[in-house]
């Protein structure tokens, strides 16, 4: 059985980059995924739910080089076991994990600048495919 999740949302920190003890590199960050919509009371209702997205080798340098907390992204992947634990005020909560498979960059890196003003198409990185600094946009 396979399953592929899509999510699109805001990085919630910047990337945290590791290698594990056999050298390949890891990168993580929080993803924040939100839902507006206009309650039976007419008003503007809002739920955000954090995923923690996980890419390994190409994917994760690439990640940890061009991505910045507050970026938009969608990430192709798969959903993990969900993990319970309590929280500093002694809440249970759970964790949604994800390792991503694809990452696209959305929108406008935080600090750039295009003549025309407007937003480049997205720019993938997929695994397994390697990229040059000419194919990203930014």
């Amino acid at each position: 059985m396979y399953q592929q999740l899509t999510l699109v949302g805001n990085l919630g920190n910047d990337p945290e980059m590791r290698y594990t003890s056999s050298g390949v590199p890891v990168t993580s960050f929080s993803l924040a995924v939100s839902k507006r919509w206009v309650g039976q009371d007419g008003q503007q209702q809002e739920k955000t739910l954090w995923f923690r997205v996980t890419a390994w080798r190409k994917l994760a340098e690439t990640a940890s080089q061009y991505l910045t907390k507050g970026r938009q992204v969608l990430v192709v992947g798969e959903l993990e076991e969900p993990r319970s634990y309590t929280d500093k005020s002694g809440n249970a909560r759970f964790s949604l994990d994800v390792t991503a498979n694809e990452i696209r960059f959305l929108g406008r890196a935080e600090g750039s600048s295009y003549n025309s003003g407007s937003t480049p198409s997205a720019a993938v990185a997929e695994e397994g495919k390697s990229m040059s600094d000419e194919d990203i946009p930014f």
